[in-house]
């Protein structure tokens, strides 16, 4: 059995435990990536911390954005091929999606789903990997597992802006960064991000933004109304607080003003609003990923980023090895870091 260095969550609450592990047998419909890099998303906090809920598949690994190279593939998979370089996404695109699967850790057994990037070896499903140009760069590839196609896809396919329309980020971490990016291409103007980290906000500007508003310095609301009297022609919400995602409906100019909700709240929270908002004609707008499609947006955003349209380097401000998966979590936890990129090479 092949072996790999993977971290593995054993208990909630507790950190992530890096050991090396048996590598199970492919099964049709399954690929073996050599991962190359994993971003780190918020989710992965909210799973470690024990914010999702009940976890029923302890011990298990976690991971949904990375880049790699092709070790193999199973029977039936035909989207890939041994040494190809490909995009590892949680957003599934065609091919086969198969269920979950166990590496062997000593006799026990480690659950994975479809998809787990925070190793260095990994078995996927078919639609979870979208090939990409072995020139492009593979930690900008990794972002494009996630971050890209949820913070480009919520601007350009959920809001579908249009030059000169008014746009706020709440919430400018690596989706939210990407979202700033997307409307400077898209030429919305204003661009207001918010955030309660001055570091954020002054990447936002890097990134296109015009204006900021620190949300712990004041009224958010009246901030975003200085510079937009009739309030807002689109507010993306990245930051996952339900007290945000209100405010950002509130910011939304009355007939035609769209709210896509983004982040994701720990389990249990709601919510509120009040219903004059919709009466109002405002809206609150859903979306999966950016309601992107791998197999026509991947290449797209790719190229928008190697054109250098959409300049999304600077998120990657740090780089960690595996072993300091931890510390990377910690470090996103805290926004310190707007999108952890863990290289498997180190």
């Amino acid at each position: 059995m092949q072996k790999t260095t993977a971290a593995i969550l054993i208990d909630i609450g507790k950190p992530l435990v890096v050991t090396e592990i048996g590598v199970p047998d492919l099964m049709p419909g399954q690929v073996l990536v050599d991962v190359r890099y994993s971003g780190v998303c918020h989710t992965q906090v909210l799973e470690v911390r024990g914010h999702r809920g009940e976890d029923k598949y302890l011990p298990h690994l976690l991971g949904h954005e990375g880049s790699g190279v092709v070790r193999d593939v199973g029977a039936g998979v035909t989207r890939v091929q041994k040494g190809d370089h490909v995009i590892l996404s949680w957003i599934r695109g065609p091919g086969a999606t198969v269920g979950g699967t166990q590496y062997d850790w000593d006799g026990r057994a480690v659950n994975a789903g479809p998809i787990t990037t925070f190793s260095r070896k990994t078995v996927v499903s078919e639609s979870c990997v979208t090939k990409v140009s072995a020139d492009f760069s593979a930690d900008l590839a990794a972002l494009v597992g996630c971050a890209v196609p949820t913070g480009v896809g919520v601007v350009l396919n959920t809001l579908k802006v249009q030059p000169g329309e008014s746009l706020a980020v709440f919430g400018v971490g690596g989706v939210g960064l990407c979202a700033i990016g997307a409307a400077a291409v898209a030429g919305c103007n204003p661009i207001i991000a918010i955030d309660l980290v001055p570091e954020k906000l002054a990447l936002a500007r890097s990134l296109g933004a015009t204006h900021t508003i620190d949300a712990g310095a004041g009224d958010v609301i009246e901030g975003v109304k200085a510079t937009c009297p009739v309030g807002l022609d689109h507010a993306v919400e990245a930051s996952g607080v339900p007290a945000v995602m209100r405010q950002a409906l509130l910011a939304l100019r009355p007939r035609g003003g769209k709210a896509a909700i983004i982040g994701n709240a720990p389990h249990g929270e709601t919510i509120e609003i009040d219903p004059s908002q919709l009466n109002l004609g405002k809206q609150i707008l859903g979306t999966w990923g950016g309601d992107s499609e791998p197999a026509r947006d991947y290449p797209r955003y790719c190229g928008m980023m190697d054109s250098g349209q959409l300049d999304l380097r600077p998120l990657l401000s740090r780089v960690y090895a595996l072993e300091d998966i931890n510390d990377a979590l910690d470090d996103l936890e805290a926004g310190r870091v707007a999108r952890p990129m863990i290289d498997m090479g180190l």
